[in-house]
């Protein structure tokens, strides 16, 4: 079967359908090692095929091959190695896979492209949307008004452009006037506010990573890119393309990025930070276990520490870990809890209250959005559900918070079939959610991957968007100024008992104020019902007063002492490890000089060897030489005797001649 269709909007399974047909599989048996092999690397296209077939046919039930064929086993062992992986999910896979490997892949296939039909009915139009679940492109289906039959671009009756100037409508989402270069349109970056200034790095923009760095000053409005200088260090070398990370502000002058999708991930999770002043980037140097690589996790600071929960690695994993960097000693700790933890899941949002709860909430595994919320107490590392008030919102992922007081703002997201188009307040001492306002139509605020942020504008408090992904990639900004009243209307909901515990996590004075008035307001009313003299009971509620400050006084004292003796044992484990630096500095110069001298002697150690070797050779050829000495020897004395015979017989014969006897006769003698 042909399947000539593709676009970005198309739904499931039509999407995976267009993307297979592009990437070569056309229904034909050899489809799947032909034009698959000539886009693909061997590895991409063996994948491919096996996701093809998982979506298709199903789990691999075929018998391995017995004929040896590098190709058909190759094929089969990556077939039978996705199990019993859902059809869906296995479609999901070959999407994203095609995307990475050939990001702009819809738009060069338009050459065959059939658009998905409009339908009109009435006086709506239904068009095909897209959203995005987990950083993967889904359709989504909206209907649009439109008069006279004629496709109207959606508005949003919140968000208001007010001229130059002034934020001044409060719940309502408006569009400030924005001028110099804007930065290229994304989702999934980071954003951070330092000096009325809020930065953007990173993101993802049609399959691609980004790696700039963008400013927009909250006085004037205005973009402009922040230039990177590098230097020959590799610790300063250009930080790589990132999405899917976190950026937060530090010490006033420094912005740290923590994780994030890379095309190249590494093992572990990477904290690099850039100077403002210097304007460089360089590599945090943390001690202790880093977690593993990973995006759409959350990080949030409390106190001198960073908490990181959850996210996505690098192979698809889903997580639910716990780590706290301490950016005082720089090192990684793996929380153990108690309780039952939020399941696996990325793209949530997380906040603090009172520095010592950590909240939950939302978030998407690959094919569920959640709205459950869960706090983990940080002093004792247990988790709980509790339970929340008010109207709860719908589930969703990829949602941007932010908190102002006790109240978590949060806005955006999506749910796999749209944006999420309300922008919701959670008080975090009673759990009450409200609505503060509510956007129509396509718009940035309804869509996934974008960023909030908090900063102050006129010295009011003001959330400020940007970016996001609802179809459609966004560089817009908005901005919402919160009001006393959005406030007051979360803060009315009863206070459930499952978080009692909460509101007794708040400062020391507020408590005293708070302890004393319940106790005057109860002592009063025993005044009213018992008939009782006021001046007795007032000085009593004095003394109870008294003794309430002054525990809470000495309470206060045992803290401070309490952080005081641990500020001296930080500094102490400091100085121990700047002194158990210089040793291993020193060790390890000893162990150069060592390995320097071992060298020499080694070195040394050779020529003697071969000094030896040639002594060896030396003395074999004096033995062979004493051989044949010893055996000339022998032949001199051998030749000796016989000269020495023969004289005497010459001399024998000489003087028988003399004396007259025959020769005979001298035999026979």
């Amino acid at each position: 079967m042909a399947m000539a269709r593709v676009s970005s909007g198309l739904a499931y399974p039509e999407r995976f359908y267009a993307a297979a047909s592009y990437a070569g599989f056309d229904g034909s048996s050899d489809s799947s090692t032909k034009g698959v092999s000539s886009k693909f690397s061997n590895d991409a296209a063996l994948l491919l095929y096996a996701l093809y077939q998982q979506a298709t046919v199903g789990p691999c039930k075929i018998p391995k091959p017995r004929s040896w064929s590098p190709v058909e086993q190759s094929k089969w062992t990556s077939w039978n190695g996705l199990g019993n992986m859902a059809s869906t999910e296995a479609m999901r896979l070959f999407v994203k896979i095609l995307e990475e490997e050939d990001p702009g892949w819809y738009s060069r296939a338009s050459n065959f492209v059939s658009e998905p039909a409009v339908q009109g009915e009435k006086n709506n139009e239904t068009i095909a949307e897209t959203v995005t679940e987990n950083g993967n492109v889904l359709p989504e289906i909206k209907t649009i008004p439109a008069e006279n039959g004629i496709l109207s671009e959606p508005q949003d009756k919140d968000v208001v452009s007010e001229g130059s100037g002034a934020v001044g409508v409060y719940d309502q989402w408006v569009s400030p006037p924005i001028s110099g270069p804007r930065p290229k349109s994304r989702y999934e970056h980071g954003a951070a506010v330092i000096d009325d200034k809020m930065y953007i790095f990173g993101g993802n923009h049609n399959g691609r990573y980004l790696s700039d760095l963008q400013a927009l000053d909250l006085r004037s409005w205005t973009w402009s890119k922040v230039e990177v200088k590098t230097s020959g260090e590799a610790s300063q070398a250009p930080v790589a393309p990132f999405a899917g990370h976190s950026l937060i502000p530090w010490g006033g002058n420094k912005l740290i990025s923590i994780g994030g999708h890379t095309k190249d991930p590494s093992e572990t999770m990477q904290v690099k930070v850039f100077d403002l002043q210097t304007h460089t980037w360089s590599n945090l140097k943390t001690y202790g276990k880093p977690p593993l690589s990973r995006g759409g996790h959350s990080v949030i600071p409390t106190g001198t520490s960073l908490v990181i929960f959850g996210g996505q690695d690098a192979n698809r994993s889903l997580l639910n870990d716990l780590h706290i960097l301490d950016l005082e000693t720089m090192t990684w700790d793996e929380m153990d809890t108690l309780g039952v933890a939020p399941s696996p899941r990325s793209d949530h949002a997380a906040a603090v209250h009172a520095e010592r709860y950590l909240l939950i909430f939302g978030g998407g595994s690959h094919a569920t959005c959640f709205n459950d919320l869960h706090v983990l107490d940080l002093q004792t590392m247990e988790w709980s559900t509790p339970t929340q008030q008010g109207e709860i919102p719908s589930p969703r992922a990829g949602h941007a918070g932010v908190t102002v007081g006790e109240n978590w703002f949060i806005t955006g997201g999506g749910n796999n079939k749209s944006g999420v188009s309300e922008t919701v307040v959670l008080n975090m001492s009673t759990l009450g959610w409200s609505t503060v306002t509510t956007v129509q139509g396509r718009v940035p605020l309804a869509s996934e991957g974008l960023s909030l942020v908090l900063c102050s504008y006129n010295g009011e408090d003001i959330l400020v968007s940007f970016g996001g992904y609802n179809g459609r990639y966004s560089n817009e900004v908005n901005v919402l100024k919160p009001s006393h009243r959005s406030t007051l209307q979360s803060m009315e909901t009863p206070v459930p008992d499952s978080v009692s515990a909460m509101q007794n996590a708040t400062n020391a004075t507020r408590d005293l104020e708070s302890d004393i008035a319940t106790v005057q307001e109860g002592k009063i009313r025993e005044i009213v019902v018992d008939n009782i003299e006021s001046e007795p009971m007032v000085n009593k509620v004095e003394e109870t007063s008294e003794r309430l400050l002054a525990a809470l006084k000495a309470e206060k004292e045992d803290l401070e002492s309490s952080l005081s003796k641990e500020k001296l044992q930080t500094l102490q484990l400091k100085q121990d490890l700047t002194d158990a630096e210089a040793r291993n500095t020193d060790l390890y110069k000893e162990l150069q000089s060592v390995r320097g001298q071992l060298a020499s002697e080694q070195s040394r150690c050779f020529k003697l060897e071969v000094d030896v070797a040639e002594l060896r050779q030396k003395l074999q050829t004096l033995e062979s030489l004493k051989k044949e000495l010893e055996l000339l020897q022998r032949q001199k004395a051998a030749s000796e005797q016989a000269l020495n015979e023969r004289r005497r017989q010459s001399s024998g014969g000489v003087w028988g001649w003399i004396a007259g006897t025959p020769p005979n006769q001298q035999d026979d003698a």
